[in-house]
C-alpha cells in the first residue's frame, strides 16, 4: 500500500476515535514509519497518538522522532511518563536525545528518570562532545574469561533482548580489561564445553573514550565491523558502538565536510527548519572573506589597466574563461585530496608523490585545453596567431598551476591542524584567479610587447 493511502487511512481513524483500530494499524509499520507519521500532527493528536502506542513501542517511535517533536512531547506528558520513556529507551539514544535539548528541559527530563539510569546519562553527558564516549553505548554482552559456552548461551537467552546487540561477544579478565571478541555464530557452533578464551579474536580492534568520532567511523569502515568496543586508557571495557551509529556519524561528518566545502559554516539544523537570519550567519563570514580575497584579483587587473586598454577585445574578452578553467582545475583537485584525506587514502607523507602525478595530469588537460583554445581564438574569435597563442598559452600555464594549488592546500591544511575541506572549490577558485591573471597579462606584455 502507498504511503499516502496508509497516512489518509491512519488520519481517519484517529479523527473517528477508532483508537484500538488505529493502534493495530500502526502496530503493523515500521517504527520509522510511525514516527514519520506522528512529525505532521499537532499537540494534541501528537500526545494522543504517543499514548496509544504500547510503551515499549513508543520509546523505539521516540528515538526516530524530530527534536522538535521530541521536545513538545515532553513538555506535554507527565513526569511518570517521562521516566518511562527514559526507561525503556537505550542509554545511548537517551544520551543523544537529552544532547539536542534546551539546558532546563533536559534537568526535568533527567529528574525523573530512573535514578540508576540518570547516573549513566550523566556520566555519558560529561565525555567530550563527538567523542567515542559521548556515543556510545553500555547494552551489550560481556563475559569474563574462562566462561563456557553452556553458560554463555544461558546467560544470552535471559539478558539478550535488552541489549542494542548480540552478534558480538566481549571478552573481559578480571580487572575488565578487554581480552578479546568473539562472533555469536562462531559460537553457537561451537561444543557446549568449549570455552570462550579457546574460541575469541585475541587481537580485538577497538577505540578509546576520548577519540574523535571520525576516527571512530573510519576504523570502524576500515576493519569493516558491524560493532567496535570502547575501552578507557587502561584498556578497560566501557561500551559499544554499533553501526547504527557509526552511520549517523559518517553522516553528520559528510555533512559538515559538503557545508565546508561550499564556504558555509556548518549547521545541524535541519535547512527547512533553519530561520533566514541563521542561514544568514552560516553564510556572510566566507562570503566576506573571499569578498576580501577577490580585492587582490581586481588591483591584478588595476595594475594591467595600460596594458588592456593598448590590447585586443580578444583578449579582454579571454579572461573569465581563463579564469573559470584555472578554477576549475583547482576544484578537481582539491575535491580528490579532500575525499582521499577523509578515507585515509591519502597521508601527508606522500605530498611530492601527488604532486608529481598532478604536474603529469595538468600537462595532458593543459596540452587538450590549449589545442582546444588555440583552434577557438583563431577560427571563433578570427584573432592573430600571437594572440590565440598568449591566451592558450596562458591557459596552459594556469591549468597546470590550480592543479598543483589544487592538491596542495588540503594537505597543507592538513598539516597545520585545520579541516581540508576548508580548501574547496570557493576559496580554490579565488586563489586560482589571481594566479592566472599574473601569468595572462605577463605573457601577454611579453609576447606581444603592449
Amino acid at each position: 500500500m502507498e504511503w499516502e493511502a496508509i497516512e489518509a487511512r491512519l488520519n481517519a481513524l484517529l479523527e473517528a476515535g477508532r483508537h484500538g483500530e488505529m493502534r493495530g494499524a500502526m502496530m503493523m509499520l515500521n517504527v520509522v514509519d510511525i514516527a514519520q507519521y506522528m512529525e505532521k500532527l499537532d499537540k494534541e493528536k501528537l500526545l494522543l497518538v504517543f499514548r496509544i502506542l504500547p510503551k515499549d513501542i513508543s520509546s523505539d517511535v521516540f528515538t526516530y522522532m524530530s527534536p522538535e517533536q521530541k521536545q513538545l512531547l515532553i513538555e506535554s506528558i507527565g513526569d511518570q511518563e517521562i521516566s518511562t520513556l527514559i526507561d525503556n529507551m537505550f542509554l545511548d539514544d537517551a544520551v543523544d536525545f537529552l544532547e539536542e535539548l534546551p539546558a532546563g528541559v533536559v534537568r526535568r527530563v533527567l529528574q525523573s528518570a530512573p535514578v540508576e539510569k540518570r547516573n549513566l546519562i550523566n556520566q555519558f553527558l560529561r565525555y567530550p562532545e563527538n567523542s567515542a564516549g559521548s556515543i556510545m553505548t553500555i547494552e551489550y554482552l560481556e563475559f569474563h574469561t574462562g566462561t563456557t559456552v553452556e553458560k554463555a548461551m544461558e546467560i544470552i537467552r535471559k539478558v539478550g533482548l535488552d541489549k542494542e546487540t548480540i552478534y558480538t561477544l566481549y571478552i573481559i579478565d578480571e580487572a575488565r580489561r578487554l581480552v578479546g571478541t568473539l562472533a555469536l555464530r562462531k559460537m553457537i557452533l561451537a561444543p557446549q564445553d568449549a570455552l570462550l578464551d579457546d574460541l575469541m579474536n585475541k587481537n580485538p580492534v577497538s577505540v578509546c573514550t576520548t577519540d574523535d568520532q571520525e576516527k571512530v567511523a573510519d576504523t570502524v569502515r576500515r576493519y569493516d565491523v558491524m560493532a567496535i568496543p570502547v575501552v578507557d586508557k587502561e584498556n578497560r571495557l566501557v561500551g559499544i558502538i554499533t553501526a547504527d551509529d557509526v552511520m549517523d556519524v559518517i553522516e553528520d561528518e559528510n555533512t559538515e565536510d559538503i557545508e565546508k566545502m561550499a564556504a558555509l559554516t556548518p549547521s545541524e539544523d535541519e535547512y527547512l527548519r533553519t530561520s533566514p537570519f541563521r542561514l544568514f550567519l552560516n553564510r556572510i563570514p566566507w562570503l566576506l572573506l573571499l569578498a576580501v580575497v577577490a580585492i587582490f584579483t581586481g588591483m591584478i587587473i588595476e595594475n594591467y589597466e595600460g596594458l588592456l586598454k593598448n590590447a585586443s577585445v580578444v583578449l579582454t574578452a579571454c579572461i573569465p574563461m581563463l579564469m573559470d578553467a584555472g578554477g576549475n582545475c583547482g576544484a578537481q583537485a582539491s575535491t580528490l585530496m579532500i575525499r582521499g584525506l577523509a578515507l585515509g587514502e591519502i597521508q601527508l607523507r606522500d605530498i611530492f608523490k601527488i604532486l608529481w602525478k598532478e604536474f603529469r595530469v595538468g600537462l595532458l588537460v593543459g596540452l587538450a585545453l590549449f589545442l582546444f583554445t588555440l583552434a577557438r581564438v583563431l577560427v571563433v574569435n578570427q584573432a592573430s596567431f600571437l594572440v590565440a597563442l598568449v591566451v592558450a598559452s596562458s591557459l596552459y600555464l594556469t591549468v597546470i598551476i590550480a592543479k598543483l594549488i589544487g592538491c596542495s592546500l588540503p594537505l597543507l591544511a592538513k598539516r597545520v591542524g585545520l579541516d581540508p575541506a576548508l580548501m574547496a572549490s570557493p576559496l580554490i577558485t579565488t586563489l586560482v584567479d589571481a594566479t592566472s591573471l599574473m601569468i595572462y597579462f605577463n605573457i601577454a606584455t611579453l609576447v606581444l610587447r603592449l
